[in-house]
């Protein structure tokens, strides 16, 4: 299956040409109405295309197919307004989602997973790469490899994006990728402490533009989320009993603070 915007070749992209971190604010239309904003349009759009694929994989009756497949369609219009396509053929991203439909359990659509990798130095740096695809900086992440624990990609990741061998010290926080914009695809991201262990700095020749440990007062633009993740991150490098962050609930989970980190 190709990838889909905001994905990168083994690890988790960041999508290019957006605010890392934020979403694009809320409109209104002067009469009191709220225009939604482009992450909740596209929150939206991949919810109906989870739940439409979902019943797809479970329903075996021809009319429930037909209407989910409907489902599917405006799922797919939504994300051509969002990207500025209204006018073209969707087509291609509806048979991609129906391609991934399996049957029964197989078939449940959840989110992603993906791993972070949080490693600090005796300076109180941060241990960052800078995504070859998008030109954002952000610390090791990678998508969760079958046959591997959590904290075994961790490892693997960052070995393999900076050349740096760490051993996992505690998972620190688990964030939602869409929320958090660092993707337009559903993920969930692990992301644990890490302290070093040996290792020579070197880029991924593909995947990585640039690696380097970078202070808090001189992190590198653009950066990916750091207004929501920093003060927690650095916290953590400097030995603070941080415990896992989490995104706050939102009620109604819909409607309610949209923009909320």
């Amino acid at each position: 299956m190709p990838d889909r915007p905001g994905i990168g070749c083994g690890s988790v992209g960041i999508v290019a040409g957006e605010n890392p971190g934020a979403g694009t604010e809320t409109g209104s239309t002067g009469d009191g109405a709220v225009t939604p904003s482009t992450k909740q349009l596209l929150r939206w759009s991949e919810t109906l295309a989870g739940i439409a694929r979902t019943g797809l994989g479970f329903t075996e009756s021809l009319y429930e197919r037909e209407r989910f497949e409907e489902v599917l369609h405006v799922a797919a219009d939504i994300r051509a307004a969002i990207e500025g396509n209204e006018h073209d053929d969707m087509g291609g991203v509806v048979h991609e989602w129906l391609d991934s439909v399996g049957q029964g359990i197989p078939g449940y659509v959840t989110p992603k997973v993906a791993v972070g990798a949080v490693v600090g130095n005796d300076k109180g740096e941060i241990l960052l790469v800078q995504r070859s695809d998008s030109g954002v900086w952000l610390y090791p992440t990678g998508w969760a490899d079958v046959g591997y624990s959590a904290p075994e990609v961790v490892v693997k990741e960052v070995k393999e994006e900076t050349g740096i061998e760490v051993e996992v010290v505690k998972l620190i926080a688990v964030l939602d990728g869409m929320r958090a914009g660092m993707g337009r695809i559903p993920f969930y991201s692990l992301v644990f402490l890490c302290q070093q262990t040996g290792g020579e700095l070197q880029a991924h020749p593909l995947e990585c533009a640039d690696v380097g440990w970078f202070a808090r007062d001189a992190l590198p633009f653009p950066m990916a989320g750091v207004e929501l993740w920093g003060d927690h991150v650095f916290g953590a490098i400097q030995g603070d009993d941080v415990g896992v962050f989490y995104h706050p609930r939102r009620s109604p989970v819909w409607r309610g603070d949209p923009e909320s980190l």
